[in-house]
């Protein structure tokens, strides 16, 4: 990305020496730990997803004991990113470790030992303060009210009821999140901790502690390629697209630092759907062979961050996923993915293809049926039944994530409409649908106030239950009610008797040679399909492309020996196409992510088809401004041939003279330097976009032109992308909000800098 005239001052992070009053430890990527235990003060610096299993992973999370009783060790600080994104994931998902420190530590607990009055305290910039402070409350109650409930299309009598239950979880309020938690915004000058520590800031993301005559720098930024490290390892699995099939992706909980949070994977003719979206979602599909590119939707029951922080991993397709959900989940979904990226809600629909699902009833997705079923909750949730019809009858599977034990339901029953609490009735209703058999019932048993107990389940008639949620292992008792699922197995519950990756690759093939017969396409089709294991070399730099290796399904990286650039191919997308063409060496490493099916087509048949369809000229020219596209930071992620196409035919060349000045302001264009150098200058601050980089996004996403005054620094040739085009594909909107708010922070904090000094 663009890089600036103004010497970093960011250095390693100091690291913990004999006799050192503050301990200094690097977690994971993006994630530090800051202690101080003279002044009582633990940091966790850096909030993204599963933060909390790193932090137990490496140590810092342990159980204790005091007066006796049992709990957690942990923070009781959090230092959030100075952006909510970062390489498309999500900075500050504080959601989790504010849980752990209330409960888990005791913090907000009445008579615990370590309930001392003190607060977790969040610190950090003051708009990214105030954002966590709307997250964590959505995270919380999801919808706060009965009107905001009757917007999302509940009926009123029912968001009575509804909000009757919400304040029994709540024990009788609706808190703001200030009566939980302290904040502390560091603005230009240290901000003061408890026990005289102090932190502040040295350049965006970059922060130093001192105690005393000891000081720490933490720097929060993700290299260019890094990503959020997974906690647990997940290998590789070579997985079949099936007719009607499960596979499971996730048995954990929030807490559980060795597997995924409870979620699956469904597959219906062919077609990949997701069941909630948890951390390191995008760790579990690239494990399974599935690049983002073929998810066709997602099933969402709900807005906790272990069923809900992988949603940026759907933003990373060159399309909008669709989206399924009853529409007040989908609107307590929405409110919280506003508050994390400063977004209107209505953005959502921007991400996302929005397909409401009627409450109650079977809802019928092109064969497939699927019925959400009211779940209390502290948020806005369902559980799901799928079926299909099949020979005598249906196959069936329901997924009951986050569930209540019927004993919780029990106690929680007052038909006093005036009191907190759910109606006998409405009692009755539950339990009767959690108890609906299915083929496959996959059911929470994490317990406690809002989970669920899979004593509940001893007489359930389903065939098969597994039981899911948890980051225990299984009680004797408990084996004798349900399965595990390990991750990556797969229960069928119809067979598949036909290829669908052989009916995708026509599909890409149609599409891309736009007017040729099928006959002839045919002639690409009638090659095998081959299986690559993953960290497989499929073209290594230098080599002749000898053959042309159409992707199916899975993951595969380029990778130049000289440059950090790294681009991910995913389904839809061509090996080599370029250098079979024009017969010189790859000038890159093409390599397998996971297990990736592909069909192999020889580079001289190919050659021989594109000039026997007249296709030489538009093929090449296209194939030498996708390449360039494709080495590009905002194009160069999972983006099909189609899309790759649709850039390359919609942009328009643009020249501009050493020196030239270019107002953008007006201009519904993403400016990409293809050769020369742009600088952008806001007085003293100085910012350069070389080869690659793009410039205009403020004007693209939000009709506000850039800052600052942009001038080529040399002859330059950009390449003009029309906004129109960028913002149907989600995933270059997703980076260019990125880049958004980082240039945006940069040069308002550099512009003060400057005019301070």
């Amino acid at each position: 990305m663009s890089k600036s005239e103004r010497k970093s001052s960011s250095v390693p992070a100091q690291k913990s020496v004999a006799g050192s009053r503050m301990r200094v430890v690097p977690v994971s990527t993006g994630i530090s730990w800051v202690e101080v235990p003279e002044a009582d003060v633990r940091v966790l610096c850096g909030c993204p997803a599963d933060s909390v299993k790193h932090l137990i992973k490496r140590g810092l999370i342990i159980p204790t004991e005091r007066a006796g009783v049992t709990f957690e060790t942990g923070p009781n600080v959090i230092l959030l990113s100075d952006v909510s994104l970062q390489n498309g994931a999500f900075c500050n998902l504080s959601e989790f470790p504010i849980l752990q420190m209330l409960y888990r530590q005791g913090m907000i607990i009445p008579g615990h030992p370590n309930c001392s009055g003190r607060k977790p305290l969040i610190m950090g910039l003051a708009q990214q303060v105030e954002a966590q402070m709307e997250y964590v409350m959505r995270g919380n109650y999801g919808l706060l009210c009965e009107d905001e409930m009757v917007v999302a299309g509940v009926p009123r009598d029912m968001a009575q009821e509804w909000m009757r239950m919400k304040l029994r979880f709540a024990f009788g309020a609706i808190r703001p999140p200030g009566d939980l938690l302290d904040t502390c915004v560091i603005g230009d000058g240290p901000a003061i901790l408890p026990g005289g520590v102090t932190v502040r800031r040295l350049e965006l993301n970059v922060f130093e502690f001192a105690y005393g005559d000891e000081t720490a720098v933490v720097d929060l930024n993700l290299g260019i390629g890094s990503t959020y490290e997974t906690p647990y390892h997940l290998g590789y699995h070579d997985l079949e697209r099936g007719y009607f099939s499960v596979v499971h992706s996730g048995e954990g909980d929030g807490w559980d630092p060795e597997r995924a949070a409870m979620s699956s994977i469904m597959m219906f003719q062919g077609k990949v759907y997701l069941i909630d979206a948890g951390p390191n979602i995008h760790g579990a599909l690239q494990a399974l062979g599935i690049g983002v590119q073929e998810v066709e939707g997602i099933f969402h029951t709900h807005c906790h961050d272990d069923h809900f922080c992988g949603l940026t991993t759907l933003f990373r397709a060159d399309h909008r996923i669709k989206y399924f959900a009853a529409s007040s989940v989908r609107a307590s979904v929405a409110k919280k993915l506003s508050a994390l990226t400063a977004l209107p809600e209505e953005s959502f629909g921007e991400y996302f293809e929005i397909c409401d699902l009627e409450m109650g009833v079977w809802n019928d997705i092109e064969g497939l049926e699927v019925k959400p079923i009211f779940s209390p909750h502290p948020v806005e949730t369902t559980v799901f039944h799928f079926r299909t019809p099949w020979e005598e009858g249906y196959r069936s599977y329901a997924h009951m994530a986050d569930i209540v034990s019927m004993d919780v339901l029990g106690q929680m029953v007052d038909d006093d409409e005036t009191r907190h609490g759910i109606s006998s009735e409405l009692m009755m209703q539950v339990k009767a649908d959690y108890l609906i058999p299915a083929d496959i019932k996959k059911l929470d048993i994490g317990g406690g106030l809002i989970h669920g107990c899979a004593e509940d389940f001893r007489d359930d008639a389903s065939g098969k239950i597994i039981l899911s949620h948890t980051a225990l292992a299984l009680t004797r008792a408990q084996k004798t009610i349900g399965s595990g699922a390990p991750f990556g197995t797969v229960d069928a519950l119809i067979p598949a008797h036909q290829e669908y990756r052989l009916r995708a690759a026509h599909g890409y093939l149609a599409a891309y040679f736009l007017g040729v017969p099928d006959h002839q396409i045919r002639i690409l089709l009638n090659h095998p399909v081959v299986t690559f294991n993953p960290e497989s070399i499929l073209l290594r730099e230098g080599s002749i492309c000898d053959d042309i290796h159409l992707i199916l399904t899975g993951l595969v990286e380029t990778i130049e020996s000289d440059s950090d650039h790294n681009a991910t191919l995913s389904a839809g997308a061509m090996v080599g196409e370029s250098y079979a063409l024009s017969g010189e060496p790859s000038l890159e490493t093409f390599r397998a992510l996971s297990f990736v099916k592909a069909l192999r087509i020889p580079a001289a048949l190919y050659r021989s088809f594109v000039e026997r369809n007249e296709m030489t000229e538009r093929i090449g020219r296209l194939s030498q401004l996708r390449n360039f596209f494709n080495h590009t930071w905002l194009f160069g992620e999972s983006l099909s041939n189609l899309t790759e196409v649709r850039i390359v035919e919609a942009s328009e060349p643009y020249y501009m003279a050493a020196g030239e000045v270019i107002d953008t302001s007006g201009q519904d264009y993403i400016y990409m330097v293809r050769d020369g150098l742009m600088e952008r200058r806001l007085g003293d601050v100085v910012e350069y976009c070389g080869i690659g980089e793009p410039f205009n996004e403020s004007e693209v996403l939000f009709g506000i032109p850039p800052t600052g005054v942009l001038k080529a620094q040399q002859r330059t040739e950009l390449l003009m992308v029309p906004g129109s085009v960028i913002r149907d594909i989600p995933v270059a909107r997703w980076k260019l909000l990125e880049l958004h708010q980082r240039r945006s922070r940069t040069f308002s904090a550099q512009s003060l800098e400057g005019a301070l000094s």
